[in-house]
């Protein structure tokens, strides 16, 4: 009788992942811009995220555990799952960051699992180079101004992005509820970017009507920002879902998702305003992949407001951690085991 061959598996730590340049924004834009680009060719497959809620609806919104499952073809030809799991008081009660996770990578060929991996750096990364990918197709050219509306490890990774890729940006304006965290983050942010004024406001107002570029990185459950407060030509970057009002998707000028059918679900506002009959798919200008391939138009004028909307996709994380993976073989970096 044949001996089955015995199957290895990589895994990679957060430190490993480190080692390899994961806390830097390049190869996250190349992964990503990668991914919006097979999304609009229709090279993948992605099921409808499952979200798990030991405490059903009654819980915080942050309070979940998600499963991420891909198919990213092309040239990167790759299947894979996130688990990230998330509580909002893990900060504040654990001493833990909000969220973790894991990633699993599998040759399509056999669907044999060949890594496995720390998610949770990789999925904030991502997410900060949606937002580089958004402010290279949607901001105004040469923008100076960010606000950043949250103060915890997902605004860093955003900020810092946005840095590295854009060399306009002289100041950057932080506000949190909690003002320690805006003023740690800026103390910590101006060591790092000598460059760049980083300033601490004393309202989420104050912060959002001098934004040329905004992101919400909040685990806010009900909206704060207006219509009202944004000024002609911001565009926004709405990562944590929940902090604008309706009345910003109706008015905008453009509103853009990463995947329609993603976007349209689990009451989130775009989902609220559908049911509510007062927007459609009609209404929405793109998802961001038809204008990284140039299907549709990104910014055409300097005073459209502009609102990303990014429900986080799976083949956003498996394009990068594919990145990642690639170079830790070619590098030699992480441990193998034994399946």
């Amino acid at each position: 009788m044949n001996q089955v061959q015995e199957h290895e598996i990589l895994y990679l730590s957060k430190q490993h992942i480190v080692e390899l340049g994961g806390t830097h924004s390049a190869p996250y834009v190349a992964a990503v811009t990668r991914a919006f680009e097979l999304h609009a060719k229709g090279e993948f497959m992605q099921p409808l995220k499952p979200y798990l809620r030991v405490n059903g609806d009654a819980g915080h919104i942050a309070d979940r555990i998600i499963a991420m499952p891909a198919y990213v073809g092309g040239e990167v030809a790759v299947s894979g799952l996130k688990w990230i799991g998330s509580k909002h008081d893990n900060p504040a009660k654990r001493n833990k960051e909000r969220a973790s996770a894991l990633i699993i990578l599998n040759d399509p060929e056999s669907n044999y699992p060949i890594a496995v991996m720390e998610g949770s750096l990789i999925s904030g990364m991502r997410t900060a180079a949606v937002t580089v990918i958004g402010a290279k197709h949607l901001a105004k050219k040469g923008f100076g101004a960010v606000s950043v509306i949250g103060c915890g490890v997902i605004a860093k990774m955003q900020i810092t992005s946005l840095v590295e890729q854009f060399s306009a940006i002289h100041t950057v304006r932080l506000f949190d509820l909690n003002r320690g965290n805006a003023e740690l983050l800026a103390a910590e942010l101006r060591e790092q970017f000598k460059q760049v004024d980083f300033k601490v406001e004393e309202s989420a107002e104050q912060a959002v009507r001098q934004a040329e570029v905004l992101v919400t990185a909040t685990v806010a459950s009900s909206p704060y920002i207006p219509y009202e407060w944004l000024n002609k030509g911001t565009f926004i970057s709405n990562i944590s879902i929940m902090d604008v009002h309706k009345d910003v998707f109706v008015h905008a000028d453009k509103v853009v998702v990463d995947d329609w059918d993603q976007s349209n679900r689990e009451k989130k506002t775009i989902n609220q305003l559908v049911l509510e009959g007062k927007f459609s798919r009609e209404q929405l200008h793109a998802e961001m992949g038809e204008i990284v391939i140039g299907s549709k138009p990104g910014r055409e004028t300097d005073d459209e407001i502009i609102l990303l909307n990014p429900m986080g996709m799976a083949v956003e994380d498996i394009s990068s951690a594919a990145e990642i993976y690639a170079q830790a073989v070619q590098k030699g970096i992480g441990t193998r085991l034994c399946l």
